[in-house]
């Protein structure tokens, strides 16, 4: 399903040690028809251990491992399997822990309360290019943008920081009406490597769609 809407099975790893959250995804995944999990394990060090094998199309990660954090298995799934698309579910909701992920590597972060009944759905929305966003999350990153009460005309466009130099790029591209392809050929990158950087500014703009990013990017003063 990665290229061209194939409709190849997608391969889920699940990484958690909570053995009532792996039994959910199993039974939503072999539910759903169009995915299998492949592999699974309650621990950081069985993470990496699965990292050796071939890679997954998503791998699934809990923060609160009892061996380490998620976040180092995230930094080192997309170094080791590049096109994986890494998304969180977790109980952690706090900004250090959302902002961590996605300097990571994370382009989807999900709170295991909001996560039931829908896993199957979010996971198709993150192989397709999307960044499912738990709700609460997504107003907290939203409220990063929120301006001060006077906010000086000079003020950066990003004054936070959250996007690197080149999403800024790409983000701005994307609401000048390129195409994801025109946009690579014009920054000298693969498609793939802007549908990354497409899926990452989603995520930490708290946006779901084009549009809603072009709004976000006005609102930052980009494009």
């Amino acid at each position: 399903m990665r290229d061209g809407g194939s409709s190849a099975c997608l391969n889920v790893v699940v990484v958690d040690d909570d053995p009532s959250f792996r039994d959910l995804a199993r039974g939503a995944i072999e539910a759903a028809g169009d995915m299998r999990l492949v592999a699974s394990a309650g621990d950081l060090a069985g993470g990496f251990a699965l990292l050796e094998s071939p890679p997954a199309d998503v791998l699934i990660v809990d923060l609160g491992l009892p061996d380490g954090s998620g976040i180092e298995l995230i930094h080192t799934a997309r170094i080791v399997w590049r096109d994986c698309d890494v998304m969180v579910a977790t109980v952690f909701g706090d900004e250090a822990h959302v902002i961590a992920a996605i300097e990571a590597g994370a382009t989807g972060y999900l709170l295991k309360d909001s996560a039931q009944g829908r896993l199957a759905a979010e996971i198709r929305s993150l192989n397709a290019g999307g960044s499912p966003i738990s709700p609460l999350i997504a107003r907290r990153l939203l409220a990063r943008f929120a301006p001060p009460a006077r906010e000086p005309e000079t003020a950066a466009a990003n004054p936070l920081g959250i996007l690197s130099h080149r999403e800024e790029a790409v983000l701005e591209l994307v609401t000048q009406g390129f195409s994801q392809t025109e946009v690579a050929e014009r920054l000298s990158v693969s498609p793939h490597t802007v549908r990354t950087f497409v899926r990452r500014i989603y995520f930490k703009l708290g946006v779901r769609t084009k549009s809603e990013a072009i709004l976000a990017a006005r609102r930052l003063g980009i494009g």
